[in-house]
């Protein structure tokens, strides 16, 4: 806990006090009865005795209130970003260890529920078959139907935003075809496009496009009428009005809709290996070794993804703040 005192040594000082103790020490000896056990079970094969497993359950509830009463501490203090992370990072912390132990205890088999070092262990020594599967689903098939969805959208969505007639005959078409489930797109253009990239990328593009179009639009045309007409006042023309309130209007909309589609394209290309791969991708290494129960694989090819998707958005967020960073959204 040493980190979490120097982490919140600032704080502290200008606040006059520190975190709850008894919150800290109930953290702290939750997590460290929590880690004793899985040492001293790390070779065993036995299943844990009743008292043990019972210790195991008081342990983490009482991890679990130090750590509840330590994040609305930090809730109400003033603090930097890494002190206000730190909730998050003993939640995950906690949740590794009481995971790790109650499997140990009750010797769940690892073709059931790994344990979280078993998950890690397979991610390192199976790092180069993930790094191919990472680029063919991350890179040729979610990151270029991602482009290819958003550079359809964009010119569509102008034209629609242009166009009355567009916008009575295709947005509710573009809104209803918006919710059309993955699965159901998946084999089709599988058939279409055949096993590579192509067919996932195709399906990626798909899923994107229309809620880029539908947000875009929205974007666009529901601007207040009151700066329009404060814009026509100063005889501005179409094309400074669409540059300088429509557009900014539009971007908020826009990056809703990138945020979506990142999530979107992620599990697009997944799913689309499902239904048919060359033999590369996470989607085809989570059914396959689903099949031969290697669920430390599984879980392991999960992180990837996961952590390539909170990635992912987490730029397209940094992106939103750098250039919305005038939205009222987006103001401390």
């Amino acid at each position: 806990m040493a980190t979490l005192g120097s982490s919140l040594a600032g704080t502290t000082r200008a606040e006059g006090g520190g975190p709850p103790l008894s919150a800290v020490l109930a953290l702290a000896a939750g997590q460290a009865f929590l880690l004793l056990f899985v040492l001293l079970w790390w070779e065993r094969t036995d299943i844990a005795a009743p008292a043990w497993q019972l210790g195991l359950y008081l342990a983490t509830l009482v991890a679990a209130f130090g750590l509840s009463r330590l994040a609305g501490w930090i809730a109400e203090h003033p603090a930097g970003p890494v002190v206000r992370f730190l909730p998050a990072a003993f939640t995950m912390i906690l949740t590794l260890l009481a995971a790790e132990a109650l499997l140990r205890a009750y010797q769940v088999p690892a073709g059931l529920i790994p344990t979280p070092t078993e998950v890690l262990t397979v991610l390192w020594q199976a790092r180069d078959v993930l790094l191919q599967d990472t680029f063919q689903t991350f890179v040729m098939e979610a990151v270029i139907g991602f482009l290819i969805g958003v550079g359809v959208a964009l010119p569509v969505s102008l034209l629609i935003a242009r166009s009355g007639f567009l916008q009575r005959g295709m947005m509710p078409y573009a809104a209803a075809f918006s919710s059309i489930p993955i699965p159901a797109l998946a084999p089709v253009f599988v058939h279409m496009f055949g096993l590579d990239w192509q067919s996932k990328a195709a399906v990626v593009a798909v899923t994107v496009f229309f809620p880029v179009v539908v947000n875009v639009v929205r974007g666009l045309l529901e601007i207040d009428p009151r700066l329009l007409d404060l814009m026509r006042s100063y005889a501005a023309s179409d094309r400074q009005i669409f540059a300088k309130a429509r557009v900014p209007n539009a971007l908020p909309f826009f990056f809703n809709a990138l945020k979506l589609g990142t999530t979107l394209a992620m599990i697009g290309a997944i799913v689309g290996e499902f239904f048919g791969a060359t033999g590369k991708g996470l989607g085809f290494r989570i059914q396959i070794e689903a099949g031969r129960f290697g669920f430390d694989i599984v879980w392991a090819a999960i992180i990837v993804a996961s952590t390539l998707g909170i990635a992912w958005f987490g730029l397209v967020a940094w992106l939103e703040r750098r250039f919305t960073a005038w939205h009222v959204s987006l103001r401390e």
